[in-house]
């Protein structure tokens, strides 16, 4: 019976490609008194990497999304990630782009590599200098810890008000050869879909050509990222980096070609996955739905309408109390700007018909209430408008949303 190494059972996550590692640190950037939480990570490609971004659409970026975007227009490989949270490193000034720099240096000193080849994230709070002594003593220590079973504590270390970590990883076959799509992500708020409305972090070992990997990163994150909707708000940090290192070996994957395709695949499963994480760890959240919808004009009034429904207030009161109150989704519906008639719709909670073709399902308000109860709910919509579909996830909104940030800083 063949045995599986231990380290190779414990890569997860954005080490679970070949060819890639990570180390964390505890360099009390958050500055809550928790000096053992750790809240540095440093990612790293054994070969260098292609590598795609998608950012934030605030107009207000942070200095470490500003230059991580002018690094990757270059189109060099990138070959390590550095990442910190408990500060954004947002709205600081020329003195945070020195500080993104030399979070950039430090990490490239550290690893034997160019500066230029790293890539740097923050998360946290807005408008606090970066506490640059212990940033640089926590990426020299996360640098000499660097493992391939790092994949969970990266996680662990990027996180702000999460409350549990988020990996996910998906494998696929190719012309014999197996790959494998690693990820990770944080974001508990702030999140609207905006872009990639969160930090996420995402690894293959597949030989894929910046042609075929900034698209597909493109594409993906706009059909699971951004479907996620906590509280509306868009952060000045929204960072979302893929890095492919071909270190699994076989022919660089041509864009159209079934390799491509596959990829793509695995992508999605993991930022999908990844995406249902992050709602179901919403701040305060205790439960989190799917809305679904069907027959729409076009895909992107589909999308829209189901963004409306999951970011209304209304609705996401009505599920954490479970209040069977589905006229709200009716009327956030009817907000969307979607096309669609009354007479023609349809609208099940939890797999209940409770309004078709514009008139009630007599359905009795306990079977919703119950419906409602579930940790994981489902909203499915027929507009009867036409062919497209689109989704959204979304959470509940409870008490504990207003107080997490109404004491952020405090």
């Amino acid at each position: 019976m063949a045995v599986t190494a231990p380290v190779a059972q414990a890569r997860a996550g954005v080490c679970a490609p070949i060819g890639f590692r990570g180390g964390v640190a505890a360099a009390g950037i958050r500055g809550d008194g928790d000096a053992a939480r750790t809240d540095l990570a440093v990612i790293r490609s054994d070969t260098p990497a292609v590598a795609a971004g998608v950012f934030t659409r605030n107009t207000v970026k942070a200095a470490p999304v500003v230059i991580s975007q002018l690094t990757l227009r270059r189109g060099t490989p990138i070959s390590a990630v550095v990442v910190n949270a408990g500060n954004a490193n947002a709205c600081t000034g020329a003195q945070g782009f020195r500080d993104a720099l030399v979070m950039c240096a430090t990490a490239g000193d550290a690893l034997d590599l160019d500066p230029g080849d790293v890539l740097v994230c923050s998360t946290g709070v807005i408008g606090r200098p970066m506490p640059m002594d212990r940033v640089v003593r926590g990426i020299r220590e996360a640098a000499l810890s660097m493992s391939p079973a790092a994949g969970g504590e990266i996680a662990r270390a990027i996180m702000t008000t999460d409350t549990v970590a988020k990996v996910a990883e998906a494998t696929f076959v190719e012309a014999g050869v197996t790959y494998t799509v690693g990820g990770t992500a944080k974001g508990a708020g702030m999140l609207h879909p905006d872009m990639a409305t969160l930090l996420a972090f995402i690894t293959t070992d597949a030989p894929i050509d910046a042609s075929v990997l900034q698209p597909a990163l493109s594409r993906v994150t706009d059909s699971t990222f951004n479907c996620v909707t906590v509280d509306g708000d868009t952060s000045t940090n929204d960072s979302c980096i893929l890095l492919a290192n071909g270190a699994a070996g076989g022919a660089t994957f041509a864009p159209g070609s079934s390799a491509a395709r596959a990829f793509e695949s695995a992508l999605l499963q993991v930022c999908d996955s990844l995406a249902e994480q992050l709602v179901a760890d919403a701040e305060g959240a205790t439960r989190h739905f799917r809305v679904a919808i069907e027959g729409a004009a076009d895909a992107d009034e589909a999308r829209i309408a189901a963004r409306v429904i999951a970011q209304s207030p209304l609705v996401k009161t009505a599920i954490h109390g479970g209040d069977p109150n589905w006229g709200r989704i009716v009327a956030a519906l009817g907000r969307s700007g979607a096309t669609f008639t009354l007479d023609r719709c349809r609208v099940a909670i939890g797999g209940l018909v409770v309004f078709d073709r514009g008139a009630p399902e007599a359905v009795e308000a306990d079977r919703i209430r119950v419906a409602l109860s579930h940790p994981r709910l489902d909203i499915d919509i027929d507009l009867g408008a036409g062919d497209a579909s689109g989704h959204a996830w979304g959470c509940d909104l409870s008490a504990d949303y207003v107080r997490i940030n109404a004491d952020y800083t405090t």
